[in-house]
């Protein structure tokens, strides 16, 4: 069975994106084959629409309970009577895996399946709307070797992707890390636009589009009618609400940074994290590239020689551990006591590939009140399923970093979140008119951070207007946020609105039955009744759909092909070596310099920093102010440095600034003030001030 092409339409309203996605095959073999394609989806997705195309014919699937579909009928009897039955389903261990089978497909017959699936677009730092389409299936999710037998390797992956883009705001500029059209603008105020990836891309890594609205952090409220045929007061009937909040934290408590917290570095050391970052030249290894931002691996107290023990196992590091597991080590860090006054912050670095995601996210949940969990995926393919689970549920904040990303910048960010001072007491309150009630659809609030995405659904009753209020706690002040609403509701939207909210329901729902105690045949219940009414995937349900055949049974038994993914055809690539058989590794003088820097905060003058400065040693200390040590004098220069040469990537050092700016206050202070070195003390008060 050949996978001949992908096509895929994308329609991007707001801060929604609809995705539909055509895959088309031709059954090469010379019997009845039935083929497993395995591929990945956002976590955050709600799969709403699956039909199948086989010569003229066509047929759409329906969700239905699937222990009900598995265990007899439909499916099995399907392609036993030479029926083309196709069957789509979630994956027990993860919700951004699904597993498609396709049953009895006739020799030289072509068949393709059409799924979609809406999702919300996740908010970068630079306040663009991210749209990942993910090409990668890392092989923790594949079936075992023995179940299934591959298709030979070298399956040509063709994309053609086309996006819609609509606006309440002007569309600015739309990027990617793959080659794109020209956008086009369809109208003049800018609110519409068009875009494709350019001829001939080969779908052999993750399609990553960046979309620049004007005034994108605004907080807005889209309200969808809902459909006429629906059971009144259901969902899928009343009016539904999506509000985008961005809390704005007063700036007086946003100067505020705690000086203090317990920090813990998980940094998976599977065997995975060997590959590269990217296909192209010079790529560095997912552990590499984790291995240049961490400096704690376990919590002691931070001094000089804890930092200098910390660094040098750093350095030593190596993907040769086997396969991920995170389950134990989490198991072991939340056994540890917590230290007084010393807030707990998890940052977790993986590739995502382990096979256990639910339990892992559970064991998270659990413990959410003594720690905060930042998370970070490497590479392509990590599971968004964990990497974002596990910040949601752990109260953090998630990154992913592929391609050539330069994974500082993003750890600084969740860093900087780190620091904040802790959001406590998040209400919402709502308030509508007589006759009008409101049905939060939404998980309550347990993270706010600053200028970040705040979704909210909820069912509406009666007329379509009122506002919500959003209360929380910040560093001991009450702080409010309110977003009011008057919109007529919007007509002839696919209903990709309700359809999230019913999601959302949904995965609340099933965190809710991985709690001990929980009423798991109710919950389960209530999960497949919402699934089926609106349409979307649960863990409980699944697509399936049989176009009848010939009727008469299948004779011998049916081949079965696993259709090769992009793992398959991409193994991990091996660093190429010179002659001598050794590798050069690049320095980058901006991570030397920051290597550098001691666990006060201070530099010290010696033949490594001079280095980075491109200087000897004598230039440097031959310039060095009467009555000025030659720390503070280096740690001065590495500022100027800092601020001369790398503002351009001044996220990546800022912390590293602050720290040194420290250290020359207090030194300088003590000590130098009495000099009355005015040049000096200015460029120091400059420096403190840009930092």
């Amino acid at each position: 069975k050949e996978h001949k092409c992908i096509v895929v339409d994308l329609q991007v309203k707001g801060h929604v994106a609809t995705v539909s996605s055509t895959l088309q095959y031709v059954n090469e073999e010379e019997r009845p084959l039935e083929a497993v394609f395995v591929f990945p989806m956002p976590a955050e997705a709600a799969l709403c629409h699956f039909s199948a195309k086989i010569a003229d014919k066509e047929i759409v699937a329906k969700v239905q309970e699937k222990e009900k579909v598995r265990d007899h009928t439909k499916y099995s009897l399907g392609i036993l009577f030479h029926d083309q039955a196709f069957l789509l389903e979630e994956s027990d261990e993860s919700a951004d895996v699904f597993r498609l089978s396709v049953g009895s497909l006739p020799p030289a017959q072509s068949a393709a399946v059409t799924f979609v699936y809406v999702t919300e677009l996740s908010v970068q730092a630079d306040h663009a709307l991210r749209f990942c389409l993910p090409a990668v299936l890392n092989p923790r999710y594949t079936p075992p070797v023995s179940e299934i037998k591959s298709s030979p390797a070298g399956v040509p992956y063709s994309l053609s992707l086309t996006a819609h883009v609509s606006s309440p705001n002007p569309i600015i500029k739309v990027e990617s890390k793959c080659s794109l059209e020209p956008l086009v603008f369809i109208s003049a105020d800018h609110t519409n636009a068009k875009v494709s990836l350019s001829a001939g891309h080969m779908f052999d890594r993750d399609v990553e589009l960046f979309l620049y609205y004007q005034n994108a952090h605004q907080p807005t409220a889209i309200v969808e009618a809902g459909e006429a045929t629906a059971q009144p007061g259901s969902l899928m009937r009343d009016p539904v609400v999506m509000l985008s909040l961005y809390p704005e934290f007063p700036s007086a408590l946003m100067s505020s940074v705690t000086s203090c917290g317990e920090f813990v570095f998980i940094m998976d050391r599977s065997g995975s994290m060997g590959c590269p970052m990217h296909n192209g030249s010079g790529a560095q290894t997912r552990i590499e590239s984790a291995r240049d931002t961490l400096l704690l691996l376990k919590s002691v107290e931070y001094t000089q020689e804890t930092m200098d023990q910390a660094v040098k196992r750093v350095k030593e590091m190596e993907a040769n551990m086997g396969g991920t597991e995170i389950l134990q080590p989490l198991k072991h860090i939340y056994s540890q006591q917590c230290i007084p006054k010393q807030p707990r912050q998890v940052f977790m670095f993986t590739d995502g590939e382990v096979w256990n995601t639910k339990e892992v996210l559970s064991l998270v949940r659990n413990n959410a009140e003594s720690h905060r969990c930042f998370s970070f995926g490497i590479g392509e393919g990590s599971s968004t399923a964990l990497i974002t689970g596990m910040a949601q549920e752990g109260c953090g904040h998630a990154q992913f970093i592929t391609g050539t990303d330069r994974m500082q910048p993003k750890v600084n960010l969740s860093l900087r979140y780190a620091l904040q001072p802790a959001v406590v007491d998040i209400s919402e309150e709502w308030a509508v008119p007589v006759g009008m009630s409101t049905t939060c659809l939404s998980p309550p609030i347990n993270t706010i951070f600053q200028g970040q995405r705040a979704l909210i659904y909820a069912q509406l009753k009666g007329e379509v207007r009122g506002r919500v209020t959003v209360k929380y706690r910040l560093a001991g002040q009450e702080v409010t946020n309110t977003l009011s609403y008057s919109l007529k509701p919007a007509e002839n939207t696919g209903l990709s609105i309700h359809r999230l909210a019913a999601r959302s329901v949904i995965r609340s729902l099933e965190r809710d039955e991985q709690n001990e105690g929980a009423d798991k045949e109710a919950l389960k219940a209530r999960v497949v009744e919402l699934s089926v009414q609106a349409g979307v995937s649960s863990s409980h349900t699944a697509f399936i759909a049989v176009l009848k055949g010939s009727g008469e049974a299948v004779k011998g038994p049916l081949l079965r092909r696993r259709v090769p993914t992009v793992e398959s055809m991409c193994a991990c690539a091996s660093v190429e070596e010179d002659s001598e058989g050794s590798v050069e590794a690049v320095k980058d003088p901006l991570l030397q310099l920051i290597s550098l820097q001691k666990a006060s905060g201070c530099w010290e003058m010696d033949g490594a920093l001079v280095e980075v400065f491109v200087k000897t040693e004598e230039e440097v200390v031959k310039q060095t102010p009467a009555q000025v040590s030659d720390g503070v004098w280096a740690t001065v220069l590495a500022l100027i440095w800092l601020h001369g040469f790398k503002m351009d990537a001044q996220v990546e050092w800022q912390f590293v600034a602050m720290k040194a700016v420290t250290w020359i206050q207090w030194h300088v202070c003590s000590r130098y003030v009495y000099l009355g070195h005015s040049d000096f003390l200015c460029c120091i008060k400059m420096l403190c001030y840009s930092a």
